[in-house]
């Protein structure tokens, strides 16, 4: 058998996305080591100029190699056609075709199937090679046109997997030993809009399946959080940490990204899950154009006031063909980084508060690899703890009365 390297860039979809096409592999066997692979799929990532820039330098450096390379994923539909057509890759197929990956592989003749953006995955996917925790996407698109994001025109607008064929799927990775499981999708709190569902009816179903110790959440714009979310908050298997999506808390730095949420309601909302006792994430972005002195002083004020745990900031990256790139009022690379920085400062400070203050709870943790003579993973409040033990507690669940409290994460015996 001829055999076939997967390179993933990019989100959690991305590796559900990989693992479709894995499953799809009929004719072919997967290897770890490029070296030897006949072919290298690049299930490609495009969010910003630099993740394309990445890309593209994977690609040069794979062709060295001798395999030939395909493009997949996001990057597939913004820059496939010219790296396509510029004889740097061997095949190019968009999202709607990587179930038919097997076939495509078989093509003597150079490919470009771009497909279209209205698909959704058919494929059961049964297990995860490596991983402790299952991935499931439960939807596609997003219908939001944030002013920054290239991603609604790469994979289209929301559309909403089948409910059965989502809770078929976890049934069978709970049979085969999976108890963790991480829903991802582009948009996942709009799930089953197009359905007369809602994500909160969704998982409601997915944590009364045997076997579900535990279900985390992709990230949620604040608007999505409704009544039938309200409901499960405080069930048990729902993991005790929410991704609130913000990107600012600037009500003017809202309206230039032209997103939905806004500041004040946004606060409540934080204040309100806080109070569940959840830890909570956001997104935000510094450096985006507009976002003048005065606006990011007020906004890290207000930062201040919101209960958060977890952040993911980044600096604005341009990303050609969307309305940011073309907007005036750029703000220069090493005010965003020292933007970026006196956020990360402040979550991590505010993470060290909520442990120490949740210090008493007892730790579920999924034991996923080993570090250094440690094992590692993570709480149900997402926080990663290290853990000395010695037995073999890979890949198990543990629960920690006792542990210490470090700066940047919790140690304990085990």
């Amino acid at each position: 058998m001829k055999k076939v390297y997967f390179k993933t860039f990019g989100c959690r979809t991305n590796i559900y996305d990989t693992q479709i096409m894995i499953e799809n592999l009929k004719d072919f066997e997967v290897t770890h080591d490029e070296h030897e692979a006949d072919f290298i799929v690049v299930n490609s990532c495009t969010v910003t100029n630099g993740a394309d820039t990445g890309v593209r330098s994977y690609v040069n450096s794979a062709s060295k190699k001798g395999a030939k390379i395909i493009i997949a994923g996001c990057g597939a539909i913004s820059k496939g056609e010219t790296l396509f057509s510029q004889n740097k890759v061997f095949g190019v197929f968009g999202h709607s075709e990587k179930e038919h990956i097997n076939t495509l592989l078989k093509s003597d003749t150079r490919f470009y199937e771009i497909g279209d953006l209205t698909s959704l995955d058919t494929t059961i996917v049964e297990a995860y090679e490596g991983k402790t925790k299952a991935f499931i996407k439960i939807q596609e698109g997003c219908n939001f046109r944030c002013s920054y994001c290239i991603i609604p025109y790469v994979r289209g607008n929301a559309r909403s997997q089948d409910e059965t064929k989502i809770l078929e799927q976890i049934e069978k990775l709970a049979l085969n030993g999976y108890g963790e499981f991480v829903l991802t999708g582009t948009n996942i709190g709009s799930y089953g809009k197009d359905k007369g569902s809602s994500l909160g009816k969704l998982v409601q179903k997915i944590g009364a399946i045997r076997g579900v110790r535990r279900v985390r959440l992709g990230s949620i714009e604040p608007v999505q959080i409704d009544e039938s979310f309200r409901e499960i908050l405080d069930e048990p298997w729902l993991e005790r940490h929410l991704h609130i999506a913000l990107q600012h808390t600037s009500e003017k730095m809202l309206e230039i990204m032209r997103r939905r949420n806004h500041v004040k309601q946004d606060l409540e909302l934080f204040h309100e899950l806080a109070s569940h006792g959840f830890a909570i994430g956001t997104d935000f972005i510094t450096g985006h154009p507009g976002e003048s002195e005065a606006i990011w002083e007020e906004a890290y004020r207000t930062l201040e006031q919101f209960p958060l745990t977890h952040i993911h900031a980044f600096t604005y990256s341009k990303r050609d063909g969307t309305p940011s790139a073309l907007m005036k009022e750029q703000i220069k690379g090493d005010v965003a980084k020292e933007r970026h920085k006196q956020i990360e400062t402040l979550v991590a400070h505010k993470n060290l508060l909520f442990r120490q203050a949740h210090a008493s709870i007892a730790l579920d943790v999924l034991v996923e690899e080993v570090k250094e003579g440690l094992y590692t993973g993570f709480d149900q409040f997402y926080n990663r703890v290290w853990i000395e033990s010695k037995r073999d507690i890979s890949k198990e669940w543990v629960r920690l009365d006792t542990y210490k409290i470090g700066a940047e994460a919790n140690h304990a015996l085990f």
